[in-house]
Order: C-alpha cells, then sequence, then structure tokens
C-alpha cells in the first residue's frame, strides 16, 4: 500500500513567521506532528510519503503514485484541507481526512468527498480503520469516545521530514488541559484529565531527533505542559541529565498557563534543561472579562505578579490576548496596551475573539442566535468576527487595530524588549562564571559553527533594518550596546525578540491595511 500524507498550507498568520525563517534558512516554523505520528502508526509493510505543503511547492504532490491519502488540518487550513479532498477525489484516490478542524466540522470534509474520516485521537480507532482498508471497506467514520493512553502512542516518523526545512522540531509529552476556559476547543478535542507519555518515551523522541543531527529549537507542543506540576517536575528532574550528557543540544519553548509564575522552583526546574520561553494565554488584564470566559486560573493570583515572576526568572513570555469577549466595557483596547507597557511583554499575540466549533461559546452564541458561521476562519489576528458582539462591532475592531498601530510602534516595542531582558536574570552559566567557576567547567550549550555565523549575520540584517532604516534607529544602538553591557548573557535572546518583531511590524501594517479597506455594516445574524 501507497500512503500519501498532506499537511496543507496555512494562510499568513501571527505564526507563519516568515521574516524570521528568512533569517533562520528554513521554510517553515514547525512540522505537522499529527501527521508524521499517524504515518508511525501505520503498517511497516506500507510505502509512505510526506507532503508538508508548508516546505514545497503545491505542483508536487504525486497523487498518481499513491494508493490512497491522508489529510490532517486545523480550522486556519479549512479552505485548503478541502481543496486538497477535491484534487485527490479527482485522480480518484481514497481519502482518509483527520485533524482538529474535521474532528470539529465533520460535515464539510465529507460533503468535499472524504471517503474516510477520522474524529479525535488517531490511538484509539487505528486498528478499525487498517481493518476496513485491508477490507476494501473505504468509508465511514471512526472515532471512539474514550481517551487514549499515550503510552500507547509511537515515535513520530521524524525521519519523513526533511529537518532543515524547519526552525523548530516539535514532540508531543502530553494532551488535554485541566482547565475549561469557553472559548477553548482543547477540553472538547483532548479532555479535561490530561494524559502523558513516560519520561522514558519522551526522552526517547528527544534522542531520535538527536540522531538524525538536530541541534536547534524544540517546541513541546501541549496544550498546556504544566497540566499536571507533579508530573511535569518529575519528566524535567530526568531531562536535565539527558541534556547535560548530550552537550545541551535543544532550546525548548513550549505552552503553559499562567500559573507557572506562582511556582519559582517549576521555572528553575525548567530553565535548567534549556528552555528559553512560554507561550501564555494571558487573554485580558480585566478580572470580570476572565471570569465571563471561565478563565479561573488567571484570577486566582495576582495576574501581573505571575508574569513578571516568569520574566525575571529566565522565561521569556510570548503573550496571548483576546478582544471581542461578552461584557467587555468600551476601551478594553487600551487597558490591553497599558498592561503589556507595564509588563513589558516584547513578542504579544492580540486576537480578535472568534467563537470555535465544538466550544461552550460555540454552543451558546448559536443557541443565543448570535452565531455568524460563515464568517469562521481559525485566523484569529484579523478584524473579522463571527459572531454579534456584546458591544458595537466597529467598536471592537477600531479598538483591536488601534491596539496593534500602537504595540508594534517600533520605539515602544524596542523599550519593552530592552526592559524586559534587562530585568531577566542572568543565564545560570554566566552566573556560575561569576561566582568564580572556571569557563571550561560550565556546562554550555551546544550550537554547530553554522549557527554561530548565522547569528552573526542576522545582528547584522536586524541591524540593517531597525538600527539603519528605522525612524527609531538611534534608540535601537544606544538599547543594544546597553544590553550587551548591562545583561550580556541574555543578548542572544533580546535580539531573537528583535527578529522575531519583524514579523510583527509586517502584521501591523496588514492589519492597518485591511482596516482601511473594510466597509461592511453591522453583523446581524
Amino acid at each position: 500500500m501507497k500512503a500519501l500524507l498532506i499537511n496543507p498550507k496555512f494562510p499568513p498568520s501571527f505564526w507563519t513567521s516568515e521574516q524570521q525563517l528568512k533569517f533562520m534558512g528554513a521554510k517553515a516554523v514547525t512540522p505537522p506532528l499529527g501527521l508524521i505520528t499517524v504515518a508511525a502508526m501505520l503498517p511497516k509493510g506500507w510505502d509512505v510519503r510526506l507532503v508538508d505543503l508548508e516546505t514545497q511547492p503545491h505542483s508536487d504532490i504525486d497523487f498518481d503514485w499513491a494508493d490512497i491519502v491522508l489529510i490532517s488540518g486545523m480550522l486556519i487550513q479549512r479552505e485548503n484541507v478541502l481543496k486538497l479532498i477535491g484534487e485527490a477525489k479527482n485522480k480518484n484516490k481514497k481519502v482518509i481526512v483527520g485533524g482538529p478542524y474535521p474532528t470539529s466540522v465533520p460535515n464539510e470534509v465529507l460533503e468535499a468527498g472524504c471517503d474516510m474520516l477520522v474524529r479525535g485521537e488517531a490511538e484509539n480507532v487505528i486498528d478499525e480503520l487498517l481493518s476496513a482498508i485491508r477490507a476494501g471497506k473505504y468509508s465511514g467514520v471512526f472515532e471512539n469516545p474514550s481517551k487514549p493512553d499515550l503510552a500507547t502512542s509511537p515515535i513520530p516518523r521524524f525521519d519523513l521530514l526533511n529537518i532543515n526545512d524547519y526552525n523548530t522540531l516539535s514532540i508531543q509529552t502530553s494532551r488535554g488541559c485541566p482547565f475549561d476556559c469557553e472559548f477553548c476547543d482543547i477540553v472538547n478535542l483532548y479532555g479535561a484529565s490530561p494524559r502523558y507519555k513516560t519520561s522514558k518515551q519522551v526522552i526517547a523522541e528527544l534522542e531520535t531527533i538527536y540522531r538524525l543531527g538536530w541541534r536547534k529549537n524544540v517546541l513541546i507542543a501541549d496544550d498546556n505542559f504544566i497540566g499536571s506540576k507533579k508530573h511535569v517536575k518529575a519528566l524535567l528532574k530526568e531531562l536535565t541529565p539527558w541534556m547535560k550528557s548530550h552537550h545541551s543540544p535543544f532550546s525548548f519553548w513550549t505552552q503553559t498557563s499562567v500559573n507557572l509564575g506562582q511556582d519559582i522552583e517549576l521555572i528553575d526546574l525548567m530553565t535548567e534543561p534549556n528552555f528559553s520561553s512560554v507561550f501564555v494565554g494571558i487573554e485580558s488584564p480585566d478580572e470580570d472579562v476572565l471570569a465571563n470566559a471561565h478563565k479561573f486560573q488567571n484570577i486566582r493570583n495576582p495576574l501581573m505578579e505571575s508574569l513578571m515572576n516568569i520574566n525575571k526568572n529566565g522565561l521569556t513570555v510570548l503573550g496571548s490576548f483576546v478582544i471581542g469577549f461578552d461584557g467587555e466595557k468600551s476601551g478594553t483596547g487600551k487597558r490591553i496596551t497599558d498592561f503589556i507597557e507595564q509588563t513589558n511583554i516584547p513578542i504579544v499575540m492580540l486576537n480578535m475573539l472568534q467563537a470555535a466549533p465544538n466550544t461552550k461559546l460555540w454552543d451558546r452564541l448559536h443557541h443565543e442566535g448570535r452565531l455568524c458561521d460563515d464568517r469562521t476562519t481559525g485566523n484569529s489576528t484579523t478584524n473579522v468576527m463571527n459572531f454579534v458582539p456584546s458591544r458595537p462591532e466597529s467598536e471592537i475592531v477600531q479598538e483591536f487595530v488601534q491596539a496593534w498601530d500602537e504595540i508594534y510602534e517600533h520605539s515602544k516595542f524596542l523599550t519593552r524588549a530592552y526592559n524586559y531582558y534587562l530585568n531577566m536574570r542572568p543565564t545560570r552559566r554566566a552566573t556560575a562564571i561569576s561566582r568564580g567557576a572556571a569557563r571550561a567547567e560550565v556546562p554550555k550549550h551546544w550550537r554547530p559553527i553554522y549557527q554561530e555565523f548565522l547569528d552573526v549575520v542576522n545582528f547584522f540584517r536586524i541591524s540593517w533594518r531597525q538600527g539603519v532604516k528605522s525612524p527609531a534607529r538611534w534608540q535601537y544602538w544606544r538599547q543594544v550596546f546597553g544590553m550587551w553591557i548591562k545583561n550580556p548573557s541574555r543578548f542572544v535572546q533580546y535580539i531573537v525578540a528583535l527578529a522575531m518583531a519583524e514579523d510583527m511590524f509586517i502584521l501591523r501594517k496588514k492589519i492597518l491595511d485591511d482596516y482601511k479597506k473594510t466597509n461592511r455594516p453591522s453583523l446581524t445574524c
């Protein structure tokens, strides 16, 4: 059996990071982890090919070679998933579709011609699916209400990737989240009780990509890495000696809830094996808005204090905010920008709220007759809502656009980034050396020579764009020299944040330009 696995292309968004990819010489941010995990579940005698349309032209799809075509995608890939189903069916191929989008909106992919639909996680249905294929029965919906034990999940087929195409490789240590935010689909997709791979499994996956020659960023693609602090602390205690014995070949980043900021021990356990940053859903500085959205974990402790604790103890926060919640008051956009300025978080994702299928928010809005499904895109960095909000849409859109304009005004961004990394404690290595340890005795993060060279090249690229062409050029140079003198061990992280901002400047311009072109009536559904 010849199986062709296809990852549809993503439309431009916060996560596509085109400028950063140019800096790093990569074609995509991360690989399709779900697809290569499914590939590992297929029979060993099958011939398997992966086509990642994030890294290669659409024309390279070889439908003629394949017996079956497997497609996976998220909601933001919706349009391209449906196109690929149509193309495969035009070639008379049997099509299997799975992933978060088909799980949440099954009717669309079935109507597009999908033969076999996998809803939910593949581990519990793969045997049934393969039995149907062996019997020549290429039809049906395959789902299992129970959640699989991740101890049964295989090591993904990293060998199917051209790893040099990616800026970051991904692994997963858990699925599910203990919190139940109204607007989030994670609980419905993966459950409220996090399930975990064993430490042995996680290290085996890291060993696999290490042997393939990977020496860069690794994303821990969990819904909430610290869903169980007891579990993650045990994992980190196993991970640290492995990293040290391999000369710290990776830099990790992941997604966590903000209560990480109340556990300094856990932050220390994360920074020791070289975690550098965490993506945190902050959403709103207004406690009543957070409570209405069932984001209770963000109001149990002082929000600003938690974020500052994460910062000063060595992790970069990538912050996510949302505008458009029910119960918001006028001026929410300004309160968000003020909060960002106070915390100095450099890289921020400001989202326009869209109700996602398979969420409690979607169900409530549908019941209230406020849902506009034809506007559902999955791309939250556009000025498009898919429901009638509780305050005027025009007001929300204006605040969204103004906030983007202000957050990524070049001078304000530079000020935040500078203050953020000045506030961060020196690295463990720098601290040890300052206390008298010999440099040769202190473990150092190992990086290939070409990456060191690339760092130098990228520094000059950023300096040309922000230190020569930008109106804030003099501020750039003052702060670059200031960082080098005052907190040199965080200089590289600081420069990485400046590089990431290049994509944000472009996205800001797009949002402003789209707003100028917008002329639509108020929402009625």
